[in-house]
């Protein structure tokens, strides 16, 4: 048995928590602390705030999963001050051995790691990913995570990848509407722009142009919720919206990967997992014309773990160093 600290670190929130791995490769992850980012002048100090509600003392290995580059000497954040000097990590954590991944190449670990039971069927046939070939990860949130986890026999890779920043293409009128309206703002307009949380705002804005309303300013977070709870038409038009371009987005993905199958994951994808499966999602997905029978035979899930980002990290620090 091999205990760490698991450590998922945003702009806004660091996660911890104590895990453990198993001599078969179980991990077993203790019951998470969320500190807010904001509260301390740096992660050293974070650390030693946990450590103390611990009890003083810390296992002497950590993995780390961090929202951002984490190649190079120095690893710095876009929404906080922190800065970590991974080379120090060793001196200042008081551990022996450490792993840092990317957020996302550790949502590719978790899936890798996931069983059956936190990869529910989304769409496609009602399969298991296959256990050799590509799978596609795709994540909507704050942006949208892409990452590609190439599987071998008894092995496996994952490669972070920055595909939220292709090029979106509109499928039909309303989209042409949607990234005329994004076009007056950006010269370019990535995927990321339309498939994200705060991508809300413009899909409703541009519908609402359509018809011709006149719509107060609202929030990301006010449209998600007038959508979820069916307040306003309008608001769940773009829900709809979101789901069809979210299909289409994974779709091109898996085609440009060669991928056998599909993982849908992040926050967002997580909240909409029932409107994704009522919606036009998989109709979407498989609609790319002499592909559409290929597209058609790969099982697309959704990852459910609660904590993908600390397992995530956990199953990268396993492979590193007890592979």
């Amino acid at each position: 048995m091999t205990d760490l600290v698991a450590v998922d670190l945003g702009g806004t929130h660091a996660r911890f928590a104590i895990a453990s791995i198993g001599e078969d490769g179980a991990i077993t992850l203790g019951e998470p602390e969320t500190l807010h980012t904001k509260d301390y002048a740096s992660f050293q100090t974070a650390w030693q705030a946990f450590r103390e509600h611990q009890g003083g003392t810390l296992p002497k290995a950590i993995a780390m999963s961090i929202a951002g580059p984490v190649g190079g000497d120095v690893i710095r954040f876009t929404n906080n001050p922190w800065i970590i000097r991974p080379a120090l990590i060793p001196e200042k954590m008081g551990v022996e051995r450490y792993t840092i991944v990317n957020d996302f190449a550790a949502v590719g670990h978790a899936v890798a790691a996931a069983d059956a039971e936190h990869l529910p069927h989304l769409a496609g046939p009602e399969v298991p990913l296959p256990a050799t070939g590509a799978i596609t990860i795709v994540g909507p949130g704050t942006g949208l995570g892409v990452a590609i986890l190439l599987r071998e026999a008894g092995s496996y890779r994952v490669q972070a990848t920055e595909g939220g920043h292709v090029d979106f293409a509109p499928h039909d009128t309303i989209e042409d509407a949607i990234l005329a309206r994004l076009r007056q703002r950006h010269n370019r307009v990535s995927v990321e722009r339309v498939v994200s949380g705060t991508a809300i705002v413009d899909i409703y804005a541009a519908l609402a142009a359509m018809e011709k309303r006149p719509v107060a300013d609202r929030t990301d977070i006010e449209i998600w919720t007038a959508a979820m709870d069916g307040s306003d038409s309008l608001a769940a038009a773009a829900l709809d919206r979101f789901c069809m371009a979210l299909g289409s987005v994974a779709g091109d993905l898996a085609l440009a990967h060669g991928a056998v199958g599909v993982v849908v994951a992040g926050g967002l994808g997580y909240r909409l997992r029932e409107q994704l499966v009522k919606s036009a999602f998989a109709e979407r997905f498989r609609a790319k014309g002499r592909f559409a029978s290929l597209m058609a035979s790969l099982p697309v899930k959704l990852i459910t773990h609660s904590q993908p980002g600390l397992f995530g990290a956990t199953a990268a620090f396993a492979r590193e160093h007890l592979s």
